[in-house]
């Protein structure tokens, strides 16, 4: 296996598990806090992590981004999916199951595309060594912003495990 596509595969797998070890301690009674009312708490980033991580397999398969025809309507039916996700165990479920297909795209993803850059429906290029990366960094960036919430109720513990 190339040595990028074994990196964007650890990556994924770690990026996963470092955000569900981090988000196993929000508590029970904070999973739908938010510092304000527009705000999104941390179950809803978690949904929205977890999510992504399908469709960024879907991406990788279809060597493509999504198309809209209509933005609002694509991003409503996001954020539906995203609220319907109401328990921790649901989140981490949907997380697992859209890394084992992440894994598996980046299995499938062909050698000869690594390097280039792919027309995609949105009229740009898009670098496939991007593409191959973002589930691991995707993973990572929202890990960020859980720990940012836990500071909003002012939980300053750096969890190791």
């Amino acid at each position: 296996m190339n040595a990028l596509m074994a990196a964007a595969k650890q990556s994924a797998t770690d990026g996963m598990e470092m955000f569900l070890r981090n988000f196993a301690h929000i508590p029970d009674d904070r999973l739908n806090w938010a510092p304000v009312p527009t705000a999104k708490t941390p179950l809803r980033v978690a949904a929205h992590t977890a999510l992504y991580a399908g469709r960024f397999a879907k991406m990788i398969n279809d060597r493509n981004l999504p198309a809209f025809d209509n933005l609002e309507e694509w991003l409503a039916t996001r954020n539906a999916e995203e609220i319907a996700i109401t328990s921790r165990e649901e989140m981490e479920s949907a997380f697992r199951a859209g890394t084992a297909e992440v894994l598996v795209a980046l299995d499938n993803f062909p050698e000869e595309l690594i390097g280039t850059a792919i027309d995609t429906s949105m009229g740009w290029k898009m670098p496939a060594n991007w593409l191959i990366a973002l589930p691991g960094w995707h993973a990572t960036l929202h890990t960020g912003q859980i720990d940012y919430i836990q500071t909003c109720w002012d939980d300053q513990e750096i969890y190791l495990a």
